[in-house]
């Protein structure tokens, strides 16, 4: 069977693009290449031993959008992935973020629309709870006003869904990523940001190896176990294997709803001083930080509860953190020797 994977060069994409070929699927990868790199479909190609195929292009153009569609007309099941996510750079380039994140899944929905069992797994996120009142977070807690302009396009996103489920045949499922880390256990692809990294595990390794002068730690006066921030930590092969999930609910018609939503974590909560404590002894090396002012747009705590995952996807994270710390900065390394070579 044939997907469409939106985004399918960047950091989750990628590793999503590899759970899906290992499981047989068929793979058209879409990416614009402003966040990733050609690369990366070579390193696909040497894990899977399969080349899926590459449209570079740029969602935002809906000529481009409906050409795809015509192209690729068996083309019934989306797994989108391409959008802009640092919240920082939200704050600063709204209008980008609303343009790139909106119009692509608008183009997307109308190339589905007319299809005979459109199904589509979206790339949604914990920001649509903001500041939980109860934690672990679990999917019927209140959506709420958006801290920034990133999260609004992601509950913007899921709305936009829900309306034109109601009135085509589209069936979708609304994945809540936590914080994904980590590399594929072979390191030959990984979290690879262009410029300054705007996530905390690709920044703590590109300090380590010397790239950055000293990692950020943004506040310590937080209401939590040693005042910074507490997130949830999932392995991103992990969460890769969670769309193959959701794909197979899709295509198995084991949704009861057209719209079904789950959180994907690990269902723990980790600060960013025990992150920082946990690489340092994973890797046996020493991190130089500092405390700095508290970032806009962050929260204290969120972790998940990922019962219904468990239960309904038949789905449960397995790696550990030990793990995810451990490849990233095995991937880390490998990037820089590359980068000498």
């Amino acid at each position: 069977m044939k997907v469409l994977v939106t985004g399918g060069l960047g950091f989750i994409g990628s590793h999503t693009v590899v759970e899906l070929q290992s499981e047989g699927f068929e793979v058209i990868i879409v990416d614009d290449l402003s966040n990733s790199s050609l690369d990366v479909l070579d390193g696909i190609t040497a894990i899977t031993s399969i080349k899926p195929t590459f449209e570079n292009m740029d969602l935002r153009c809906k000529k481009s959008v409906q050409g795809l569609f015509e192209k690729y007309q068996d083309i019934e099941r989306v797994i989108h992935f391409a959008a802009s996510k640092a919240i920082g750079e939200s704050f600063e380039r709204p209008l980008l973020y609303y343009e790139n994140n909106l119009t692509t899944l608008i183009h997307i929905l109308q190339g589905l629309e007319n299809k005979k069992n459109p199904q589509l797994i979206f790339s949604s996120s914990c920001t649509v709870y903001g500041q939980a009142k109860e934690i672990p977070i679990t999917e019927v807690a209140p959506i709420q006003s958006a801290l920034s302009p990133y999260g609004n396009t992601k509950q913007i996103g899921e709305e936009i869904i829900a309306d034109t489920a109601q009135v085509t045949n589209i069936s979708a499922v609304l994945l809540r990523y936590f914080n994904p880390i980590g590399a594929h256990e072979s390191c030959l692809i990984g979290e690879l940001p262009l410029g300054v990294p705007q996530n905390l595990i690709p920044f703590i390794t590109q300090t380590a190896i010397g790239l950055r002068d000293e990692l950020a730690v943004f506040g310590d006066d937080y209401d939590t176990v040693d005042g910074t921030c507490v997130r949830d930590y999932i392995h991103v092969v992990d969460l890769a294997k969670a769309h193959v999930a959701a794909l197979k609910r899709l295509i198995n018609k084991e949704n009861l709803s057209k719209i079904e939503d789950f959180n994907i974590g690990m269902g723990t909560g980790t600060s960013v001083l025990e992150i920082i404590e946990s690489f340092e002894r994973v890797n046996s090396i020493k991190l130089p930080y500092k405390i700095v002012n508290r970032r806009r747009g962050d929260i204290a705590v969120a972790y998940a509860d990922t019962k219904k995952a468990n239960d309904v996807l038949g789905w449960k994270a397995t790696k550990t953190l030990d793990e995810a710390l451990s490849s990233a900065w095995r991937w880390q390394q490998l990037v820089s020797e590359k980068a000498k070579i």
